[in-house]
């Protein structure tokens, strides 16, 4: 990393609207207690959780510019509200000089998730779900109450996949392989 907290704040506050600009602190403050609850490193979390958004408000044709640089897993470009992560996490390389690739990784899949996501990949796509800020308290009760139990980051994951694709059933809305895959595959952990 090459700049300061102090740094990106003032960028994310530039460069962000000012609700989204909340998500991102509560998502770092929420990275940073997860964090500490599954053991992982409470600074990267927190950095992670702060900068996770840093493309949300990118004009839509900048964004598509840059997505046209990425290399893209199928079904990426199904949904234009996901296409911030794979964005944000080439701008975090490009802008603040992140050259970890689980930051990285954890940015650009905080969104549609992937099979076999990591500790921190987990924390990272949980946080942004249920940060205090701006998430309403009815929709993420219900997941943190899982994380006290035995296997409480798979079956609070697996709560978000499961809201996510009836949310997607409702309105009539595709939902992308990647989606039903990692679902299935946190239903087979959490059994």
């Amino acid at each position: 990393m090459n700049y300061t907290i102090d740094y990106i704040k003032n960028w994310l506050k530039a460069n962000l609207s000012e609700e989204r600009y909340e998500h991102s602190l509560g998502t770092a403050d929420c990275a940073k207690f997860l964090a500490n609850k599954y053991g992982l490193k409470e600074e990267t979390a927190y950095f992670t959780g702060l900068i996770h958004d840093c493309a949300k408000c990118l004009p839509k044709n900048e964004t598509l510019d840059i997505l046209k640089q990425i290399p893209l897993e199928d079904g990426e470009l199904e949904n234009p509200k996901t296409h911030h992560a794979p964005v944000g996490a080439y701008i975090a390389r490009k802008e603040f000089g992140v050259t970890n690739e689980e930051i990285l990784s954890a940015i650009r899949w905080h969104t549609i998730g992937k099979l076999n996501m990591s500790q921190f990949e987990k924390i990272i796509f949980l946080a942004d779900k249920i940060e205090t800020r701006t998430r309403p308290n009815e929709y993420r009760e219900p997941i943190t109450k899982l994380l006290d139990e035995e296997n409480g980051l798979n079956k609070a994951l697996l709560l978000c996949y499961k809201n996510t694709i009836k949310s997607l059933v409702d309105r009539n809305l595709t939902i992308c392989t990647a989606t039903v895959d990692i679902y299935n595959e946190l239903i087979n952990e959490t059994v």
